[in-house]
């Protein structure tokens, strides 16, 4: 056991309730963090490319640029908290070392959303100026993966944290390692391409009642999420060769469970791009939801390979507590439905 490696905390019931709820809430968010990335990167480039249809383009997507970065927000502090619960000994370390980045987020993000509020409700006025908060937003959008990165790789190495005695003013990053690098990009680039798909599906839904936006949405997201999807298979063999062999072997026959998590990802993958190449947008949505899904085992399995020397979650200390979990789940059910009714009345603006 690391020194370095504080004690964990009791938690109320069994890891895995924990670890099932991680797995379910955290594709639900990176879905919509995707949505609002792809749809400030084509709002950018509409807005910028000018004309009449692209205009028209640009101003649905600013009235739907708002509810992705709601959501992507409060669906990313569900998985933030089982994460916490699970690995908190770790995370928090990690997030200390860090400190003067990882507490800068929220303001950052508060600027990005200023940026596309100013944006949305003063399209009209700024024209294309209104590229520049659109840069501005998505410069933020693209930062804040960086900080997480560097917080969630550092939080998997504790032999890393001796760099606190070095600097003590939570500054530490985890920048100067290639994996960094690769993690990140394979993430934006991902996180793009599905992006552009849900662009792509906004378009096949407007297409209905205005044809030539619906085709413009649909050519603009397809080609984004074609090109930026090859790009991320050839990233993603970058990213698996930099990880440490303790890491990379399992999924390259070591370990038959892991071997096959990673050509399950890679099929599924190639289907979605065959259907995107063929600009069949509702079979691509239908493989990139399971795609997601399957990219959410994998990191976890590496987390676990990363952490095996160190911590595996059923070393944790169970305390039962029922009765808060019971209301936890009961007040987690209340607060699905009514996102799925707010859900339903945010697609009204769109229709």
């Amino acid at each position: 056991m690391n020194p370095m490696v504080p004690t964990a905390d009791a938690i109320p019931v069994s890891w895995g309730y924990f670890q099932a709820l991680l797995m379910i809430t955290f594709p639900i968010h990176l879905l919509f963090m995707n949505a609002m990335l792809g749809t400030t990167a084509v709002s950018l480039y509409a807005c910028i490319k000018g004309g009449k249809t692209h205009t028209r383009l640009a101003r649905d997507l600013a009235k739907i640029l708002p509810f992705t970065v709601a959501f992507t927000i409060n669906f990313g502090v569900a998985p933030l908290l089982f994460l916490q619960v699970i690995f908190g000994h770790l995370f928090y370390t990690s997030s200390v070392l860090m400190a003067l980045y990882w507490l800068s987020v929220p303001f950052i993000l508060i600027v990005a959303y200023y940026a596309i509020y100013i944006y949305d409700f003063r399209f009209e006025s700024l024209g294309r100026k209104g590229a520049v908060f659109l840069l501005l937003a998505l410069a933020v959008f693209m930062t804040i993966p960086f900080i997480f990165t560097n917080n969630m790789t550092l939080m998997l190495e504790p032999r890393q944290w001796t760099a606190y005695f070095g600097n003590r003013g939570g500054a530490v990053l985890n920048g100067y390692k290639v994996v960094v690098w690769s993690r990140y990009l394979h993430f934006i680039t991902g996180g793009l391409a599905v992006g552009g798909l849900f662009v792509a599906l906004l378009g096949k839904i407007k297409g209905k009642r205005d044809p030539q936006l619906g085709e413009l949405a649909v050519r603009i997201g397809m080609n984004m999420f074609t090109s930026l999807t090859v790009l991320q298979i050839t990233i993603g063999f970058w990213f698996l060769t930099s990880m440490p062999p303790a890491v990379k072997l399992p999924f390259l026959g070591e370990r038959a469970e892991s071997t096959a998590l990673l050509i399950a990802g890679l099929l599924i993958a190639l289907l979605a791009l065959g259907t995107g190449f063929g600009r069949k947008v509702l079979p691509s949505v239908a493989l990139v939801v399971p795609l997601v899904i399957m990219m959410i085992f994998i990191r976890d399995e590496v987390r676990a390979l990363y952490l095996k020397p160190f911590f595996a979650p059923d070393m944790l200390d169970v305390v039962p507590q029922y009765s808060p979990f019971l209301l936890f789940a009961a007040t987690l059910m209340a607060g699905i439905a009514t996102i799925g009714w707010m859900l339903r009345k945010t697609s009204k603006l769109y229709r």
